[in-house]
């Protein structure tokens, strides 16, 4: 049974100031460090801190000679109370946006393919309509953009729901999947073979994601799976710009979806290396907060985001609006 003090706590007592304190614990680790950011005495911040635990009845955070670290409990916490604040933000933003017409800011994540063609098109798309909305876009991995959109940091992601543990808060409406393939320079010389093996792929100077990333747990697999080494040489990067410059002026190869290059490809600069290399990735698509009202600018910018998908993919269907 839930503790009435709790209760009682949470609706009557809780100020914002316990909400900044608690983000701010989280971010800096030090109890002084966090008092100064949210413009409290250490022993004004030291109070909250107890009176927090006293009413919830568990320890949020572990004294260490050098700072503090939060608990299981602390961690919920935290991550909640960034999202309570991120929602009174938007809160205030909304109101904006409905005294002045639509304006504000939406922040999307995505990883490296829809960020090469399905974004860009989307915010295209949101520009014409609404001029005034501010987009900023994040790139990164899936795990990353999740728990920065669960913290409320960001609005929409476009990615994959890796954390069996998140599923629960998070819609996600699948978009496609990516088949990769290999690419090259055009005068790379194995676009000249047509007996190309794993074997001869593993001599290649490969770039790669960085260790940990499914692309790169696939490709490991791959080469084990056929009693192969690992290639030798190789680069990690997911940086677009770098991914490109590497390959047009040396002979490296990296496994990408074709859309990621397709400029490159469609100019005659970059090739796909004849070698079907069997490997893709699970569905993307877009994921968003269950039980979280979207500010205008953000469901203007998801609105963007699913016309754009519907002219480039061909399975996508626009789901029905509630």
């Amino acid at each position: 049974m839930t503790d009435p003090r709790s209760d009682r706590f949470v609706r009557s007592h809780l100020k914002t100031r316990h909400l900044v304190l608690l983000v701010e614990l989280g971010r800096h680790g030090s109890i002084a460090h966090a008092a100064q950011a949210a413009n409290l005495t250490q022993p004004g911040a030291s109070k909250l801190l107890g009176e927090l635990e006293h009413a919830l009845g568990v320890q949020l955070f572990e004294r260490l000679s050098r700072g503090v670290a939060p608990t299981w409990y602390g961690k919920v916490l935290i991550r909640r109370a960034g999202a309570a604040l991120a929602e009174m933000d938007a809160a205030h933003q909304e109101v904006m946006e409905l005294l002045s017409g639509l304006r504000g800011r939406v922040g999307v994540g995505t990883v490296l393919t829809p960020a090469t063609g399905l974004v860009p098109k989307a915010i295209n798309l949101l520009k014409a309509r609404h001029a005034r909305v501010h987009v900023s876009v994040n790139m990164s991995t899936s795990k990353a953009l999740v728990e920065r959109l669960r913290s409320g940091e960001l609005d929409l992601v476009v990615g994959r729901i890796l954390d069996t543990e998140a599923a629960d808060e998070l819609n996600f409406e699948p978009l496609t999947d990516e088949p990769h393939v290999l690419i090259a320079r055009a005068s790379h010389p194995l676009m000249e073979r047509d007996d190309l093996k794993l074997d001869d792929l593993m001599e290649q100077c490969w770039i790669l994601p960085p260790a940990g990333s499914i692309l790169r747990d696939r490709l490991t697999a791959l080469f084990l799976s056929h009693g192969l080494e690992q290639p030798a040489e190789t680069v990690e990067t997911l940086d677009m710009p770098v991914v490109a410059s590497l390959l047009l002026n040396n002979d490296m190869i990296v496994a990408l979806p074709a859309e990621a290059v397709q400029p490159y490809l469609d100019v005659g600069l970059l090739r796909v290396v004849p070698f079907d290399l069997g490997v893709s990735m699970d569905s993307f698509g877009i994921v968003t907060r269950k039980r979280h009202q979207l500010s205008p600018g953000a469901d203007a910018m998801l609105t963007a985001l699913r016309d754009a998908a519907a002219s480039i993919y061909p399975h996508y269907r626009i789901p029905a609006r509630d």
